[in-house]
């Protein structure tokens, strides 16, 4: 069984831009909109590592440290960062390039999702093979 994780890439897991039907009662992105994608990048970076079937399992705390807004481009980037038998943990960081100031990009938050690979019966699966 081979459990080397491949390096990361450089590239972002998901680039998006920010649009008006993503806001919450504040005027601001919907903190919701953002754990969506996360989830995403994560499951993006997931499948980049092993090409099988996985579900999320768990998410850590989040902390968002600054807001995001319409127009806004959300980078989301993913890293493998632990695997067990059955288990990928990706860890994601999120920032923001300012519309109104497309050199100033800004740290929003970051997250560690853990993935459980499923095997064709629906149940845990070996990460790798």
């Amino acid at each position: 069984m081979s459990t080397k994780l491949k390096l990361p890439s450089p590239e972002p897991a998901i680039r998006v831009v920010m649009m008006p039907r993503d806001t919450n009662a504040e005027g601001t992105i919907f903190g919701g909109v953002i754990l969506s994608l996360i989830d995403q990048a994560a499951y993006v970076e997931a499948v980049r590592q092993a090409h099988r079937r996985f579900v999320t399992v768990a998410m850590d705390k989040i902390v968002f440290h600054q807001p995001v807004f319409v127009g806004d481009v959300l980078s989301l980037y993913a890293e493998a960062v632990k695997v067990g038998r059955s288990s990928l943990t990706i860890k994601v960081r999120v920032s923001a390039r300012r519309r109104l100031d497309p050199d100033h990009i800004v740290g929003v938050t970051e997250a560690e999702v853990v993935f459980v690979a499923l095997g064709e019966d629906s149940k845990p699966a070996q990460v790798f093979d």
